[in-house]
């Protein structure tokens, strides 16, 4: 793909993603003119509204891998890449704000999203061995409560950047399940 495909093609998918976010019923000429494309670039590359979701769906998913991997959940020292990932994943949040439940319901989408979730499980079971989460919770609480925490500073909290607001899910969660 060319490079100004290529650039194109990524505008059109981050615009799509913030405006069905803000909007579900948001036209995909109204997404072409605020990516700065014009319509028929849009519909040469997707022949539906559901092509499209399906790319923002595909892109979240490889930034999300992308984020995974750039933490080094499994071999970096765990304070750091818990901050890493948080971090990352909140970028990935806000550049991909689609409706997560919409996303889930295609299974394809589901286990690969599954394959991230695991890695993710097994790092929080890591730190917790480490001392770094407590022991004494439910299994599995870290494991629902850190993706919360990450969704509600990426949407409540804009003005941080994605750092400062990694320091404060990062914060939260280990005051909250920090060993004692």
């Amino acid at each position: 793909m060319r490079a100004d495909a290529a650039r194109n093609l990524e505008a059109v998918l981050t615009t799509a993603a913030r405006m069905l976010a803000a909007d579900p019923g948001a036209s995909i000429a109204s997404i072409a003119a605020e990516a700065g494309v014009d319509r028929r670039t849009v519909y040469r590359r997707f022949a539906s509204r559901e092509e499209l979701l399906s790319a923002i769906y595909d892109a979240r998913l490889t930034a999300v891998e992308q984020a995974i991997a750039d933490a080094r959940l499994r071999e970096a020292p765990v304070a750091v890449a818990l901050h890493r990932y948080v971090e990352n994943v909140i970028a990935v949040n806000r550049t991909w704000p689609v409706d997560l439940s919409r996303m889930l319901s295609d299974d394809t989408v589901r286990r690969r999203r599954d394959v991230s979730v695991q890695e993710v499980d097994a790092f929080l079971r890591r730190a917790t061995e480490e001392g770094l989460l407590r022991d004494d919770l439910p299994e599995g609480w870290a494991s629902a409560l850190l993706p919360q925490l990450m969704h509600l500073v990426s949407r409540q909290l804009p003005g941080l950047s994605p750092g400062q607001a990694a320091d404060t899910v990062v914060d939260t969660l280990l005051r909250g399940l920090g060993a004692p």
